[in-house]
């Protein structure tokens, strides 16, 4: 079994962020470069360590553990929604999302076509916890059949715990993996 970090359970959380109407936004590796950068941007602000982060086409989960005292995760997420949806409203004519519904309720909200409206998140509540939502992280790209394996998905920090020896590289190849319920809501 695995040597995880040991997270700072109270200040580490897990969190599904879902595009708005599931486009596939995040199908061009350098629309994952704008948001990587934005990520980069936002933490020197309000810094957060990134434990485990997977992003598929249309969603994304991850595991953040915030410094001690601050539990502000929604302002965090705000800033990345917003910084990359400006950042999409000068980029999107060479990706467009398709159609996107404005109603009402998503103007008076100043809410755009990029982003589900809220995210689901989780607080951790020990290390069992934390492994089991490492492992569904890692093990989501093939839950959703675009890989065989999670380390054919580029697109997450598997390779940085493959590289730290916290899985081996065929680790979810051959296996489907099974979660507790509470885990990854989508």
């Amino acid at each position: 079994m695995p040597n995880y970090k040991r997270a700072r359970y109270g200040t580490t959380f897990f969190f599904t962020v879902v595009t708005f109407e599931r486009n596939k936004l995040f199908n061009d590796i350098g629309i994952i470069d704008v948001f990587r950068e934005i990520v980069r941007d936002v933490k020197t602000q309000h810094p957060f360590d990134i434990d485990a982060w997977v992003v598929l086409p249309e969603h994304m989960h991850c595991l953040w553990t915030l410094p001690d005292g601050d539990m502000d995760y929604s302002r965090r997420w705000s800033m990345l929604k917003r910084k990359f949806t400006q950042r999409w409203d000068s980029i999107r004519t060479a990706y467009p999302p398709g159609d996107a519904h404005t109603t009402v309720s998503r103007i008076k909200r100043r809410e755009g076509s990029v982003w589900q409206r809220r995210f689901w998140e989780h607080q951790i509540r020990d290390e069992r916890d934390y492994r089991h939502h490492c492992d569904y992280i890692h093990y989501n790209p093939v839950k959703h059949g675009l890989v065989n394996a999670p380390v054919e998905w580029p697109y997450s920090t598997f390779h940085r715990f493959v590289q730290n020896g916290l899985y081996e590289k065929d680790w979810g190849a051959c296996d489907m993996i099974s979660f507790p319920e509470h885990i990854g809501k989508e």
